[in-house]
C-alpha cells in the first residue's frame, strides 16, 4: 500500500486508516489491524502537524511482519516529548508507537525522514 497525503489534508488521516484496514483485511488479525491503524494515525498526524510538505505512507506485509513507514520532507528529527498530566492527548504519539510496536525507528533520507514501525505475528 502506498499513499501520498498533502499537508492540508488532515481529513485524509481517516482515509489512510481505512486503506490500511482494507490492505490488512485478509493478512492480519483484528488486534493487529487495530494497533496498526492507531499507530499509523499517530505518525501521519505528526507528519502533517509538524511539517509543511505532507507525507507518503507505505505499508508492506509479509507472513512474519507488517511494516508501516511515514515519510515526511522536513529535515528535523522527532524530539522526545513527555506530556504533562493536564496536556490532554497532545504529545503521546511516539509514546504509543514505542509501547505498542514490536520495533520502530527513524531513518534520515536525502529529502526528510521516515518514521516506521513493525508489528509481528498474526499472519502479517
Amino acid at each position: 500500500m502506498r499513499r501520498r497525503v498533502g499537508h492540508t489534508e488532515r481529513s485524509a488521516v481517516g482515509e489512510v486508516r481505512r486503506e490500511l484496514r482494507e490492505f490488512l483485511r485478509h493478512r492480519s488479525g483484528p488486534e493487529q489491524v487495530e494497533a496498526a491503524e492507531l499507530l499509523l494515525s499517530e505518525l501521519v498526524t505528526n507528519a502533517l502537524i509538524h511539517t509543511r510538505h505532507g507525507a507518503v505512507v507505505t505499508a508492506t506485509a509479509t507472513p512474519a511482519a507488517l511494516r508501516v513507514e511515514v515519510q515526511d520532507f522536513a529535515s528535523g528529527l522527532p524530539a522526545p516529548y513527555v506530556p504533562n498530566a493536564d496536556d490532554g492527548t497532545h504529545g503521546r504519539g511516539l509514546i504509543l508507537v514505542r509501547s505498542l510496536a514490536d520495533a520502530w525507528g527513524v531513518e534520515v533520507r536525502a529529502l526528510g525522514k521516515v518514521v516506521w514501525f513493525e508489528l509481528r505475528g498474526e499472519s502479517a
